[in-house]
């Protein structure tokens, strides 16, 4: 029997989210393959999203542009579906520097990588579940379109056990070591079994409960659940499945079919470069190959293994890899939230690692094949997500020229109309801000202040507080837990002001801030562009009291077009709580829990941005920034390029180097 999708809330659709649910429910039904949800800051639209996926009741999947949002709609949609499924599924990293080779020069740089296990622990949950069930909701971000184990290996490499059945011991040790369990007596952490007797114990890495079976000769007697620490009872099973310790598990047939493979590739690059006259890279990739080669007959693993990924999914050269979007029944539906931020993201993964692996493999230290370990091109996305509905308040050029339906949801359920947009002269904008700070303080609500650079940041942070203003600034070198963190001292009151460069656009729900600023509107670019502006001045738009003032000795076009789109949705929410009788109010929501805290405090500040590898020169470090300074720049991710940019100037300055 299906499991079925069960709405929780106490609200009911209001404003525009009747018409909104009814025509993106019509738009699935009559199989338009690409929709759009143009929905205002502050109009609820998770909620009509969450109702959508009640109604059609078909697996969805959410993908969403950052870490910091993705947490926020996993929180609302736990909370809106706690008899379902809800899974979180973002990269694994606490940090990762990818592997990579520095021509100019010579320098090799090894792949290193710490692995969160809460993180890892949740994506083999969300694989177990959208194999397992129908009433399954997947948060993720891009890290959707990267390299995942293959879903056939990982749903047919398991270990079905039975009440009243008899298994062979052997079998039994067998199978979990192929899922890449681990035997150990004393630890009992995600991955690991010990069988004792007649007592078999698993503790799967997806799960919070470990599993025993209790066992009369090779009879399965009892089959239950138990509380880890506690140690006891939770729940009785007639059978049960256990799923892969890693999502990257395969078979001893497919290793001995994969290292004959990669064999005969190394033999055809090696002639090629020894034909091109290359003889240092003949000898490097052949007494590297040779070597992982020799760990993989021996152990079944070797570091690096997924640049081999192509060989032991049986792939041709150039096919895309599995992904978490092979998992899912074909008829899901996918949701892009902030589409006009996601899609170019997703545009540009693939270019980015195909540089970076370029260098790899014309020198010798990686195959060929390795360019098949990457994440998929957009168009490869787009043939898997099937029916999509683009989420935003501001489309992208994307979204508007696909779209077979676009639906506005302007009305807010609260009757709030969007913020009042003021513009005024740049002269003396800190002393003015600083006046308008100390009304919205005098009303126990909080403001956003938007700057040009982490500098001004900086510097109006440091202003405001000696004045006795509790201020932050919320820069690109925090990482997503610590960003989490400064949202959540803004919404409870410990600080007054956040200052912000780029950083509190698309998503965030912040009801207590009441007045936004934006100091030097009219500097035309990306921070000023009309998306930008449009989606800055929807941070105001959650309190009665919402305020923009736009600091700016011109109208720019991007400003004009902000203030032009403002003022009519304004007038068309004025109209509508006039016709209805409706009196604006601010929307209130409880502070929220961090689903990050159980591990918050494992996080490490290293000396570097990054980690790097012992023995790291400045000069060897200032490359390493320049390389990821490109790469970010090249996916759009203009505020982790400054990051970098910023880090090679403290990194000069400190060393003296030019």
């Amino acid at each position: 029997m299906m499991n079925k999708f069960k709405l929780y809330s106490k609200y009911k659709p209001q404003g525009d989210q009747p018409e909104a649910i009814k025509k993106l429910i019509e738009g699935i039904e009559k199989n338009y393959r690409f929709q759009t949800l143009l929905g205002v800051t502050g109009s609820g639209k998770t909620f009509t999203m969450a109702n959508v996926i009640e109604k059609l009741n078909r697996p969805t999947l959410i993908l969403s542009p950052n870490k910091i949002l993705a947490v926020q709609l996993y929180r609302e949609f736990k909370e809106f579906f706690p008899e379902n499924k809800v899974e979180f599924f973002i990269s694994y990293y606490d940090y990762y520097q990818p592997e990579a080779y520095l021509p100019g020069r010579d320098m090799y740089i090894e792949k290193d990588a710490s692995i969160n296990d809460v993180l890892q622990k949740m994506r083999l949950s969300t694989l177990k579940s959208v194999l397992t069930r129908r009433d399954v909701i997947v948060v993720a971000s891009v890290s959707t379109i990267y390299a995942s184990g293959n879903p056939e290996d990982f749903a047919g490499i398991n270990l079905k056990l039975e009440v009243g059945k008899e298994y062979n011991r052997r079998f039994i040790l067998e199978s979990l070591a192929k899922m890449l369990y681990t035997r150990s007596e004393d630890k009992h952490t995600g991955g690991v079994f010990r069988f004792k007797g007649d007592i078999l114990e698993i503790f799967p890495p997806y799960e919070d409960f470990g599993i025993r079976i209790e066992f009369f000769d090779d009879e399965v007697e009892k089959i239950y659940s138990f509380d880890i620490l506690n140690r006891t009872k939770i729940e009785f099973f007639d059978k049960i499945t256990v799923y892969p310790a890693s999502e990257f598990v395969t078979t001893e047939e497919k290793i001995k079919k994969a290292i004959e493979s990669i064999r005969n590739e190394l033999e055809i690059r090696v002639e090629e470069f020894q034909k091109a006259g290359k003889l240092l890279e003949a000898q490097r990739i052949k007494q590297r190959t040779l070597m992982d080669m020799e760990l993989l007959e021996t152990l079944g693993h070797c570091k690096g293994i997924e640049n081999y990924s192509r060989h032991f999914d049986n792939r041709m050269p150039g096919d895309p890899p599995w992904t978490l979007l092979d998992y899912f029944d074909k008829d899901f539906i996918t949701f892009i939230d902030e589409s006009h931020i996601a899609l170019p993201q997703l545009r540009a993964m693939w270019a980015g690692d195909h540089s970076r692996k370029k260098n790899l493999i014309d020198y010798g230290f990686r195959l060929p094949s390795a360019f098949d370990n990457r994440p998929l091109k957009f168009e490869e996305f787009l043939e898997r997500v099937k029916q999509t509905i683009f989420v935003s308040a501001t489309p992208g050029p994307f979204e508007l020229e696909h779209s077979e339906q676009i639906v506005e949801q302007i009305i807010r359920p609260t009757g709030l109309i969007d913020p009042e947009v003021v513009v005024k002269p740049t002269i003396g904008q800190v002393d003015d801000f600083i006046a308008e700070l100390q009304k919205v303080i005098k009303r126990n609500e909080r403001a956003i202040a938007v700057v040009l650079t982490k500098k001004d940041a900086e510097m109006l942070s440091d202003h405001l507080n000696l004045l006795g203003i509790k201020s932050t600034y919320l820069h690109s070198e925090l990482d997503a837990m610590e960003r989490s963190e400064v949202v959540r001292k803004l919404r409870s009151g410990d600080v007054d002001v956040v200052i912000g460069v780029n950083l509190l656009r698309e998503g965030l729900d912040l009801p207590e801030v009441s007045l936004v600023a934006i100091m030097d509107s009219d500097r035309e670019g990306f921070l000023r562009s009309e998306t930008t502006l449009i989606q800055t001045i929807g941070r105001a738009a959650r309190n009665i009291n919402g305020k923009v003032i736009l600091y700016a000795d011109k109208i720019t076009d991007a400003m004009q077009n902000a203030i032009y789109e403002t003022n009519r949705r304004r007038k068309l929410q004025m109209d509508y709580n006039e016709t209805h009788g409706i009196k604006p109010k601010s929307i209130i929501k409880e502070l929220p829990k961090n689903i990050f805290e159980q591990f918050m405090e494992k996080v490490e500040k290293p000396e570097f941005i990054f980690e790097v590898a012992e023995g790291t020169t400045p000069n060897e470090y200032i490359q390493l920034l320049e390389m990821e300074m490109f790469k970010a720049a090249s996916e759009l991710r203009y505020e982790d390029a400054a990051k970098y940019r910023d880090e090679i100037k403290k990194v000069k300055k400190k060393y003296r180097l030019k």
